[in-house]
């Protein structure tokens, strides 16, 4: 797959990038070197191979699933513009 100048252009606008009109041969170039390391990777044979989250063995740390309220209601509702009565209070946004 190769990106030619328009490609790069429509992608800079689409990701809210100011690129002048003289930095879209280099950007485009910089897209085609990106997608050329990607295909190199699929070359790579990874069968068999595990996903892994880390170069070190590690086990993620578990705990007990317990439903519970979080017993910290007042530091929550600290946390709110406006609250009545333990909730939080929004404006109405029916017409």
């Amino acid at each position: 797959m190769s990106i030619d100048q328009n490609t790069a252009a429509r992608v800079a606008k689409l990701a809210r990038i100011k690129v002048e009109e003289a930095a879209l041969p280099a950007l485009a170039e910089e897209f085609n070197t990106i997608l050329g390391f990607i295909e190199q990777l699929n070359e790579v044979d990874v069968e068999g191979v595990e996903p892994m989250t880390s170069v070190t063995p590690q086990r993620l740390k578990r705990r007990a699933d317990v439903v519970s309220d979080g017993n910290q209601p007042e530091a929550v509702m600290k946390n709110a513009p406006d609250a009545r009565e333990g909730f939080f209070a929004v404006p109405k946004v029916v017409e």
